[in-house]
């Protein structure tokens, strides 16, 4: 249960949290007093992601919108818009902080250009399983980055998953360190993804999630790196003939409502929209992993060449990129990433 969840619980909040109609100024306080101070009324909530309906995160977002609806009593409804019909998650997200648009749910990578410090999420190699990911994400660390985020125009109200993330190219399988050299990857707009790439002699090449397929078919790039439900749902096996597990990072989705929005809304409505956040992601989390093991065999049957990566091989792709994953430690904060770290080795022993 993250912080937010547990204040909405206990109806307790930390001096200077901007929720539950919590004001920061002057013209928050006006919302305030403008919003109603109790009750649900009508509401259309517009929410947007990059990933398709029959992707684990658009299920989510189907699970999201029936339970806002079953909570609210059918007052609050929820349209959802797939396929990065709304933009990327840039744009999502930047829609949210100027009020145009209700939720997104985008990767935190993106999310580093506002708060730096989410940028943690990004280094390599940190966590071998789930439960790992999920021990900080739900724990102190997660709250903390949760935290910073008000002051952004925006809410985080949970962390779904997006998984582990694994390369695809059309040139030759990816089974050691020298075997990145050269290849023109696809990336995020993230600085420790663009330096790690680049560590281990790959070209990264950042564009927009909705370009990728594009990109990949006329060779602008070699290949891309994403989760296997996403490589399966987006059909990248059309246009990439090899798939190297190299699980390089594990990437979040974090549930992101408007500050705007979220000011506007009475107690009971940001409980629906929380209590709403938290269950789907809980769901969300399940199906993916279901559906990623079904990527797996589906990407083989459809002809793509898969190899493992092996624990060694990853240990030194690890070390390789070891200066990066330093450098960007003292930049996000050395205490935050122990504090990571620790919750990783507890993790991990338990």
């Amino acid at each position: 249960m993250n912080l937010l969840v547990k204040r909405l619980a206990t109806g307790v909040l930390l001096p200077g949290m901007l929720l539950l109609g919590a004001c920061s100024n002057g013209e928050d306080a006006a919302k305030s007093e403008s919003a109603p101070s109790n009750g649900i009324q009508e509401r259309t909530i517009k929410a947007g992601i990059g990933n398709s309906e029959t992707h684990p995160q658009g299920q989510g977002m189907v699970k999201f919108k029936e339970l806002v609806e079953e909570k609210s009593g059918g007052k609050m409804k929820v349209q959802n818009f797939f396929d990065a019909t709304l933009g990327d998650d840039l744009k999502m997200t930047e829609a949210l902080q100027g009020g145009m648009q209700e939720v997104t749910v985008p990767s935190t990578s993106p999310l580093v250009g506002m708060v730096p410090e989410f940028g943690i999420y990004d280094f390599p190699f940190v966590f071998q399983n789930e439960k790992e990911a999920h021990a900080v994400l739900d724990g102190a660390v997660g709250d903390k980055l949760l935290e910073k985020l008000p002051d952004q125009g925006l809410v985080g109200l949970a962390y779904w998953e997006n998984g582990f993330r694994n390369l695809t190219n059309s040139k030759h399988p990816v089974k050691t360190a020298d075997d990145f050299k050269g290849l023109k990857i696809r990336t995020m707009q993230n600085e420790v993804h663009l330096d790690a790439f680049s560590k281990l002699g790959a070209n990264p090449t950042p564009m927009a999630f909705s370009e990728v397929f594009t990109a990949l078919e006329t060779g602008t790039v070699d290949g891309q790196e994403n989760p296997l439900a996403t490589i399966k749902t987006q059909k990248y096996s059309e246009v990439q003939d090899y798939l190297s597990l190299t699980k390089h990072v594990y990437t979040p989705f974090v549930f992101l409502v408007s500050k705007k929005f979220w000011d506007e809304l009475s107690p009971e409505e940001q409980k629906v929209m929380s209590e709403a956040a938290q269950e789907a992601g809980k769901y969300q989390r399940e199906i993916n992993q279901t559906e990623n093991e079904k990527a797996l065999k589906t990407l083989e049957e459809e002809g793509m060449k898969i190899n493992e990566v092996t624990a060694e091989e990853q240990e030194k792709m690890k070390q390789i990129i070891q200066p990066v994953t330093d450098k960007y430690a003292e930049k996000f904060g050395t205490e935050l990433v122990d504090e990571m770290m620790t919750a990783v080795e507890e993790a991990r022993s338990n």
